[in-house]
């Protein structure tokens, strides 16, 4: 459920974002008082992009999320790439690293999936294995599982249920993104970019919605009035922040932006009071926040990979 901006709400979300940017990724957030006064913003590094396409190859376009995870190998960027002179295209699965998040290199065994279609993934690293929540063909939400990232075996699409039990009616169950809390897997996901829900699950077989309405929706702000999808979700301290895109163009080619969102209990969702974190005209989509050990970055793909620092003004 979104909750409407009034001064309290407002003010939580502009200083919890603020400590959020200033903490460390492995360490509580202090929600300090003079942060109420610091602005946030991002800005691009003059190395963008810093990962495109490969023309006349089988990732001659690439779209959508794609996942970027930086733990002690270094840092590994999944993606999905097609060759759109194939009819029809197959969104196959890439991998690249990197040393520093800037500078990378494709993997030399990819596509590391192309017999299924894999597109806008997210990974979670739990233990020593790798799980990937990505869309497969038709926009249904599938599970992969892997031991070191480069080979990948599916388990098949996500069995998604209405609170009651019964399966949810049939249709798309798009750009999932998990996250385990307290022994529960939590599942995000969207429906024709028309809301995003929530399914939890603790063998990640069945999911249950927690309410079949979606707990956040387009509007009322006038840069997602028409659809959204959320991207990820990270807790800091006590507090979660979503990192989601929307867009208000009705018609193809549209332009999408990318916001924040907090909640305490990942059930009430506050849209930032900022807005998009860079301009709408940018078409800045599928945004990813990524610790570098310093500072936090956000990445933004679709149909490139962009980075974006935060710039900090009194």
């Amino acid at each position: 459920m979104v909750s409407r901006h009034n001064h309290g709400i407002a003010r939580f979300v502009f200083v919890t974002l603020g400590a959020l940017l200033l903490a460390a990724a492995d360490r509580p957030v202090a929600v300090a008082e003079d942060l109420s006064s610091v602005s946030v913003a991002f800005q691009a590094v003059p190395e963008n992009p810093v990962f495109t396409a490969d023309a006349g190859r089988w990732d001659a376009k690439i779209r959508e999320r794609g996942w970027i995870l930086k733990d002690e190998s270094g840092w590994r960027l999944w993606y999905t790439g097609y060759d759109p002179a194939r009819q029809p295209p197959l969104m196959n699965l890439g991998l690249a690293t990197s040393s520093d998040g800037i500078s990378w290199t494709r993997c030399s065994e990819n596509p590391i999936v192309s017999d299924y279609w894999v597109e806008d993934m997210m990974v979670v690293k739990r233990g020593d294995e790798y799980f990937m929540f990505a869309e497969s063909a038709e926009d249904q939400s599938q599970l992969l599982k892997s031991s070191d990232g480069i080979h990948w075996q599916r388990l098949g699409n996500l069995d998604v249920r209405l609170t009651n039990g019964q399966p949810i009616p049939a249709g798309p169950i798009g750009t999932p993104t998990a996250l385990f809390e307290d022994g529960i897997w939590n599942l995000f996901y969207e429906r024709r970019d028309a809301g995003i829900w929530l399914a939890r699950s603790t063998d990640m077989k069945v999911w249950k919605n927690v309410s079949d309405d979606p707990l956040i929706v387009p509007g009322p702000e006038p840069y997602d009035s028409l659809m959204i999808a959320m991207n990820q979700v990270i807790r800091m301290g006590d507090i979660w922040v979503a990192v989601l895109h929307g867009t208000s163009t009705p018609t193809k080619p549209r332009e999408w932006c990318t916001y924040l969102a907090t909640s305490r209990d990942l059930v009430h969702w506050t849209k930032d009071p900022r807005g998009p974190l860079r301009p709408i005209a940018e078409n800045k989509s599928s945004g990813q926040l990524v610790h570098d050990g310093t500072r936090w970055r956000l990445y933004t793909m679709h149909d490139k990979v962009d980075v974006h620092v935060p710039s900090l003004t009194p």
